[in-house]
Parts: C-alpha cells; structure tokens; sequence
C-alpha cells in the first residue's frame, strides 16, 4: 500500500476545519513534497517527522513522498500536523495499519526525539472535531486535560511517536487525560479595599450589571486604577458557552493554565499604554494572531493613562466596540476573533497630574484641552458611563470596621439585575442591556414616556447629545432600574444615567 490517510483540523483564527493529511509514497528518487498551503511551520514538518520516525525505531521510507492538507484550498498553520503527517506517512509505507485510526482526529507536534509537544488552540479544534461528528481524538499529554472539556469526545493522548505506534499496531492502551475538579474561586482584589468613592463604585456597578464601558476621570490616587481592577470581582462567572468561548481564544494565544479547566471568570486585560495597535486588536505576518481586545473578550479591557495610548490604538478600537467583533485582514487571509470587552478609560485630568487636584495644577487650559483631547469624540461618544474622580478625604481613607461594601455583596446585586435583563430581553435573543439596539428602545413596548425623555429630546435637539449617546443613555437607565428591582425606568432613573454619563451633579 503507498496511499493513507489521517485526519487532523486545522485553525483559522477561532474557528476549525477537519483535514485530511494525505500520504502518498511512489518510486522515485527520495523527496518530500507538501502541499495544501502549508506555512513555513508545516515545510519544516518534513526534516522534525523525519528525525522523530528514525529515532523511534522506525524505519524511514526512501521513496518519493507527496504529502497534501485537504481541503486544498484551507491555508495551514503551525505544527499540529507533525504527528498526523507521520501517521499517515507509515501508513503509506506498510509499517502501519492504520484501520484503529478510522475517523480518529490527531493532533500534536514532533520533537525530533520522538516527543510529542503540546500545541496551541487544542480547545477549538477538538470542538471543531465534535461538530463535525468526529468522538475520538488523540493530543499531546499536556493538552488532554484541556481536551477533554469538550463534552461528548473521547480524548487519549500520547506523549512519544512510539505509543502511538504501539497502539495501532499492537494495541497498547494510551494515555487517559488526568481527572479535573471545579476549579477553585479565584481569589482577587476586592471592592471593600477602595476607600471612599461613593460615585465611583456605583458606577462601577452599574457599569458590570449593563455591561456597559466605562471611563474614570481623575488626579492620581482618587482610586480610579484600584475602581477598574476590581470590576471582574463583580461580574459574574461565565456560563458554559461563554466560558468555551474564553477558554479556546486562550488556547489559541498559548496562555491557559495547565489544569485544563474552563476560564470562568471574567478575563481581565491592562496592556500599557506602549501597546502597538496589532498588540491591541490583533496582528503579526500570514494570519492575525488575537491582541488584548480579544483576549478581554466577554470581560474588561483597561486602559491605564489612556491618553498616553498612541491615537491609532485607541481609534483601531472603535470597531470592535461597536460590533463586539474584530475583522483582521493579512496576506494569508482575513481572520475574525470575537471581541465583546467591557472598556475602561482611566485618565489624568492634565499631564502635570498633581495629586491634589485642579488646585495645583500647573497646565494651562490649552494643555488640559489638548491632553484629554487625545481620547476623541467618536471614541468617548461610545462610553456609557463617565465619571470624575474627587481625591480620597483624610476620613475616607482611615475609615474602618468595614463600611465598604464587598465585592461578593455587590456581585450579588449585579447578578440579580442581570437576570432581570436577560429575561426581559430572551425574546430578540440579548442578555444585558448594552447590547439592546436603539431601535427596540424607542419602539412600544420599551419606550420610555415623553415626560421621562423631554430632557433627553431637548439634549438631542440642541446638539449637546449625539443620536448615539441618546442610547446609551436609556440602556444606563434601564440598568439603574434593575438593580433598585424595577420594571421600567423613571424619570429618576434617565436623571442619574445622565449624571453618570456626563459628570452633571456628581
């Protein structure tokens, strides 16, 4: 037999696709030929499948090899093949039979001793493996943890050439993925640690019950970094297919923890303010791989000293704000990875940032317009809620017995307003409040009445409020009345929403 094949998937940005690695030996003057659009990861396959079969007591064919990734037309990437490449390549050769790895999907990379290494983004591709009707999967011992989350597959892993070998040909029991618990509660940072800031907790509140984005403004030590570092504490934990989303754009960047459990909690992203626009959305030759706004996906994305953020990465970020998805295209291909973060801006109110507040500031009103004038108009247009920071008072920061509210009560309050919203919102198929479009807030039934929007309309009318903050605004105040147990806002509620999103009263 010169003819075999092996299943394998491969990734394009979060989404898999089942390949067919074929193999097919002839007579000829020995080479080694690999097609299907192979990367440079996968050419260099040839010289590590080589290595690893010689070195695990096997025997290399010296014949004409032609290698080819089905579909045909699929670019490849990276060196999860390596293991599916030997299969198959032995297969073809006469030393495998390859019939116990019927419709059984491989996955790994060769070292050149015979080790199988781990690869990135194992999740997705065992998923992709699941929808596409495939049960059995064999992967890398260090990924089969990981791998065995995804329900209904039956995961083995390996961690050399050689077992794998033994088990198709002699049937050699392989290794089982270890035992996983619930994982712990994450221990964290927690709300009752900020001093004070009575405006700014509840905006960081109300800010985790809409899933709205938020941005703090005031001097140094007011709290804001401390504010938008504890906002995960409030969230609640990600549902099963959130918490797969999360977990398999992880997998993707190589940043899982090694216990294979699914990330429940909220990701939490603070790039500094160095951050290059493909560090931010995404980037890097061939195909994009994700930045910090997808990594932030379904939790915060935080931005400390915004304005110090080149304008491109901040404007790069309009986009995905607005559809909660990133389009990145490159010369292999356009890939698109979800990017629904909650934003939070912190910025100085001046470059000079004396910690006393506008009293000692040293910039003139030039400086001041034109450093916040760094954060644009369509960019802060976006933000649902922005608040000014007061510094923290004397009492307020030796305040003890615990007056401060916990992250666990507040959690409590924020998870309670959500279901509300959800159940609300089931029927056009949204969950939280920022996701509603303008359009279903103005029609019957969830328009607000005239008396309760006349300040609103008048904002609109005479140009101080774009169409968009109008908007924002209702989603704020239907989140103020979910967490005080509301049906329906008031005009008390548009009132605060309008507080919390242009400073007025604060």
């Amino acid at each position: 037999m010169s003819y075999a094949k092996v299943l394998c998937v491969g990734l394009v940005g979060v989404t898999g696709h089942v390949v067919e690695v074929e193999a097919d030996l002839a007579p000829g003057l020995p080479a080694v030929a690999i097609s299907g659009l192979p990367d440079t990861a996968l050419h260099e396959a040839r010289d590590r499948v080589r290595a690893a079969i010689v070195n695990s007591g096997q025997k290399w064919p010296n014949r004409r090899i032609t290698l080819n990734l089905l579909p045909a037309t699929l670019p490849k990437f990276g060196s999860a093949f390596d293991l599916a490449i030997a299969t198959a390549l032995l297969g073809g050769a006469g030393e495998l039979p390859l019939l116990p790895l019927e419709r059984v999907v491989v996955l790994g990379e060769l070292g050149l001793d015979g080790s199988v290494r781990p690869v990135r983004g194992v999740l997705p591709m065992v998923a992709a493996a699941a929808r596409a009707g495939l049960e059995r999967v064999i992967v890398p011992v260090t990924n089969a943890a990981e791998a065995a989350v995804i329900p209904g597959v039956h995961v083995r892993a390996v961690d050399t050439l050689h077992r794998l070998v033994s088990y198709v040909r002699d049937g050699t029991p392989l290794l089982e993925p270890p035992a996983t618990g619930p994982a712990p509660r994450a221990s964290g940072p927690d709300l009752a640690d900020v001093a004070g800031q009575g405006l700014g907790r509840r905006a960081l509140e109300v800010t985790a019950a809409g899933g709205h984005h938020l941005a703090l403004l005031g001097p140094p030590g007011a709290g804001k970094t401390m504010l938008a570092e504890r906002l995960p504490s409030i969230l609640p934990e990600l549902d099963d297919d959130a918490a797969l989303e999360v977990t398999a754009l992880h997998s993707i960047a190589g940043l899982l923890p090694g216990d294979g459990r699914l990330l429940r909690r909220p990701p939490f992203q603070a790039p500094h303010h160095t951050a290059t626009v493909p560090a931010l959305v995404g980037g890097g030759s061939g195909l994009a791989r994700p930045g910090a706004v997808s990594l932030a996906h379904r939790g915060v994305l935080f931005l400390d000293e915004a304005p110090e953020f080149s304008k491109s990465a901040l404007e790069a970020l309009r986009q995905p704000l607005e559809h909660g998805r990133i389009r990145l295209v490159r010369t292999r291909g356009g890939t698109e990875y979800p990017a629904g973060v909650q934003l939070v801006l912190a910025a100085n109110p001046c470059p000079c940032a004396k910690p006393a507040g506008d009293t000692q500031c040293e910039c003139s009103p030039l400086t001041r317009r034109r450093y916040l004038g760094r954060l644009s108009g369509p960019l802060l247009d976006r933000i649902d809620v922005q608040v000014t920071l007061l510094p923290v008072r004397a009492a307020e920061l030796m305040e003890t017995g615990g007056a401060n509210e916990s992250s666990a009560t507040v959690e409590a309050r924020v998870a309670k307003a959500r279901a509300a919203a959800a159940g609300r919102w089931a029927a056009i198929g949204r969950r939280l409040n920022a996701e509603i479009p303008g359009p279903i807030l103005r029609r019957v039934p969830w328009r607000l009445p005239g008396r309760d929007t006349a300040e609103l309309r008048a904002r609109l009318d005479s140009g101080s409020l774009s169409a968009r903050g109008f908007d924002r605004i209702i989603r704020v105040a239907w989140t103020i009345a979910d967490l005080d147990g509301r049906d329906r806002p008031d005009q008390e509620d548009v009132r605060e929403a309008i507080g919390l999103r242009t400073g007025e009263g604060a």
